[in-house]
């Protein structure tokens, strides 16, 4: 029997070349000479970029008229499906980076679960995809995409290509009249509303200024590198003079502000963005060109990054990316002024913050934002209003746009209704007659009608914050805050310049009592490069003075530079997050031990605590004869005494301030602290509401420490307040509510029925 013969060995698989930057020369090279030549169509461009990535196939897509996405050309699909296949902006693959923006890079595009088929295009045999939007002066023109049958991811170099061909669509598709970029695509002109966070309060209402988006680049590809490199390394020095500029001219309070400025431009310009630029123009692109394509680049790596140190850094690198684009006339200069108007960015570093503040904007609002970074600090010193807002917004506004910006209510309101433009503009001729009111009170002393002396101090962290001091009448700093100024320089000072820091502001206080609380660090506040806290608690765990006593170098070091700075003067030190009368004699030992060591000693040396941790309630009689004085932080003390962690939206209303167990626990403290004859005051967000400042000036407490803005609104109620008439509501309000319930409610009718400003 003849034995069947063997069946024909498979052909060899093909292995596929990774494209390398060389490939991509050439692809930009080829685009070069068409556009030179001016025979550049849409179905060549899909051909030569199907071969130079060495993919199965490309499709280009326009945008039309009614959210719609058209195919305009493809290679490596049927043709017969140009100008027939279409999809609504969101479906599919196509649509949702249409409407997104982000660059979609899938190995397995056809089981995603936004996938969608369309038969005539004859796609069923692709299997990966990596999608690109193509956008002109912040409009999406239109999408441009390539595939191939192995199911695979494509590599960064790919990726960065087909970033930058689409770059080239788009000024392809507007001098080819393709779409008019002047029509509205997908933005609307009907009201909109987002949310966010608020950086720092307050309303504005004005015209919006949308800045950052550069302008159509005239040239995009040069075959002659060394010019573009030498135009890239002026427009460096350009940038570095304008900045210098800046900084000498515009650090109000001095030093910290400067240090903040100063560290933006070491990160601005020491990372490895600036090589990348010069080898992207050494591919063949133009010096505009390059800056344009990494800062693409850094947009999408931010929006895979989720720390928010990391991303504050990268928003700085932009921040000088869109410096140079300035100066290489790839974007338009600020406008002198920009008086009245709402500064709308996807992000904004420190220098360029402070600018736009000389230029006259009512306020800001940032799509890429934390409210411990540097925009945010500098926000906050400068009283501007400011708003992380939620994506979407930049796209969609356009210039001299309406819009309300609600950095109380956390809301940006574009193209708003005319009812609701009248109920913000009563709300803020209200809330100008108020601050008129307030004002009055700046230099009143802080003393009830039943003649109680109260001190209202203040909260701050950066120099920058001290004309608050005037401004406010508040009788001193309660807490000064020594890790801002830190978080906002990516590191902690030596010891001159924490020294230096430190006596500037005791100089600016001029007699005034400052507490100096030790830097606070860990949980949510990390200084660049320190890993992420990996514990399920970090508000619990290794923080505070716990991670000072672990490396008492650095608790010493700054110690040191206290002492230092205060040159003689009265100095009050406190620690944060003691838990144990133990860790606060460990620290004090250690502040003593550099005192010693330095002359001129201070006049006065107070070492206190922040009671944050409820353990020390129980340790108060070995706590009173150790400290010298005690200031409740109200926002560590009722996340801990309730087991509610304070950055969780669901249980932000859920505890009261104004409860129960809270004003129980306040009411013995200050009696124990009386008893010892050891200052007592409260710090944190609850002194400086008036309704909760009411009560705790009735409890006892004399010294309220909250921020800036506070300061005022409570004055005018405490002052205008009988605390004698007070007392004995409290104590029946407070037996009403024993079952733990708060007396928030009924004792603002109380303050209303008595006439005082709640």
């Amino acid at each position: 029997m003849a034995q069947e013969a063997d069946p024909p060995p498979p052909p060899p698989k093909r292995r596929r070349r990774k494209p390398k930057l060389g490939d991509t020369r050439q692809l930009f090279a080829r685009l070069r000479e068409q556009l030179a030549a001016g025979t550049a169509s849409l179905a060549d461009l899909a051909k030569l970029v199907a071969e130079g990535l060495e993919v199965d196939a490309s499709v280009i897509y326009v945008t039309r008229p009614g959210e719609l996405l058209e195919l305009a050309a493809t290679w490596g699909l049927n043709i017969g499906a140009v100008g027939h296949t279409r999809l609504r902006l969101g479906e599919g693959i196509i649509g949702i980076t249409a409407s997104s923006g982000d660059i979609m890079n899938l190995a397995d595009a056809q089981n995603h679960p936004r996938y969608v088929y369309r038969a005539e295009t004859g796609e069923e045999a692709m299997a990966s995809m990596l999608a690109v939007p193509v956008k002109r002066a912040g409009r999406t023109l239109g999408v441009i995409g390539v595939m191939s049958k192995e199911a695979r991811t494509y590599t960064t170099v790919e990726v960065e290509s087909l970033a930058t061909v689409a770059m080239l669509l788009a000024e392809i598709l507007a001098k080819a009249g393709a779409i008019d970029v002047s029509d509205e695509g997908f933005s609307e002109t009907l009201p909109r509303r987002y949310g966010g966070h608020v950086l720092s309060g307050g309303i504005a209402r004005g015209k919006i200024l949308p800045y950052g988006a550069a302008a159509p680049i005239a040239r995009l590809l040069t075959d002659d590198p060394e010019t573009e490199l030498k135009r890239l390394d002026e427009a460096v020095e350009t940038a570095n003079k304008h900045l210098d500029g800046l900084i000498a001219a515009n650090t109000p309070g001095g030093s910290a502000s400067r240090d903040v400025l100063e560290a933006y431009r070491m990160l601005a310009q020491s990372s490895g963005w600036l090589s990348q630029v010069r080898e992207a123009i050494n591919d063949g692109l133009t010096a505009e060109t390059a800056v344009d394509k990494v800062a693409r680049s850094l947009r999408e790596r931010m929006r895979r990054i989720t720390d928010p140190y990391l991303r504050e850094r990268l928003a700085d690198i932009e921040d000088m990316i869109g410096r140079l684009m300035v100066a290489l006339g790839g974007m338009a200069p600020k406008p002198e002024r920009a008086d009245g108007m709402i500064l709308l960015v996807r992000r904004l570093g420190p220098a360029d913050l402070l600018d736009w503040h000389t230029r006259g904007i009512a306020g800001v609002a940032i799509e890429e934002a934390s409210q411990s970074g540097h925009a945010a600090i500098m926000a906050r010193a400068l009283g501007l209003p400011a708003l992380q807002v939620d994506r979407g917004a930049v796209e969609n506004a356009q210039e001299d746009d309406d819009a309300l910006l609600d950095a109380e209510g956390a809301t940006l309101i574009l193209h708003p209704e005319p009812e609701v433009i009248a109920v913000y503009d009563r709300a803020l001729e209200a809330r100008s007659q108020r601050a008129a009111t307030l004002a009055s009170y700046r230099d009143r002393p802080a003393i009830t009608k039943d003649g109680t002396e109260l001190k209202l101090m203040l909260n701050v962290g950066l120099a920058l914050e001290l004309d608050q001091l005037e401004r406010t009448g508040a009788d001193g700093i309660g807490l000064y805050r020594t890790e801002i100024a830190a978080l906002a320089a990516g590191g902690i000072p030596d010891i001159a310049g924490q020294a230096a820091e430190y006596g500037r502001v005791l100089d600016r206080a001029n007699g005034r009592p400052v507490q100096f609380r030790t830097l606070d660090l860990g949980a949510d506040k990390l200084l660049p490069g320190e890993p992420a806290p990996t514990e399920e608690n970090p508000a619990m765990g290794w923080r505070s003075l716990r991670v000072a006593l672990d490396r008492p170098a650095i608790l010493r070091r700054q110690l040191r530079a206290l002492l230092l700075g205060a040159q003689g003067r009265p100095l009050s030190i406190m620690f944060p997050m003691v838990a144990t009368v133990e860790e606060f004699r460990t620290a004090r030992d250690l502040l003593e031990a550099e005192a010693a060591r330095i002359r001129p000693a201070p006049e006065r040396l107070d070492a206190g605590t922040m009671l944050e941790v409820p353990a020390l309630l129980f340790q108060l009689p070995g706590l009173l004869a150790e400290a010298d004085f005690i200031s409740v932080g109200t926002n560590d003390l009722l996340q801990f005494l309730f087991a509610a962690d304070r950055g969780t939206p669901e249980l932000a209303d859920r505890y009261d301030t104004l409860s129960a167990p809270v004003l129980e626990l306040l009411e013995k403290l200050v009696t124990y602290c009386q008893e010892a004859g050891v200052p007592l005051s409260i710090c944190g967000e609850a002194a400086g509401r008036p309704l909760d400042a009411l009560a705790f000036a009735a409890l006892g407490v004399t010294t309220l420490s909250m921020s800036g803005n506070a300061i005022l609104p409570v004055k005018s109620v405490l002052v205008e307040a009988d605390l004698t008439a007070l007392r004995p509501v409290l104590r029946e309000l407070r037996r009403a509510g024993a079952a733990g319930g708060s007396i928030r409610e009924p004792l603002a009718v109380w303050a209303r029925e008595h006439n005082l400003p709640i």
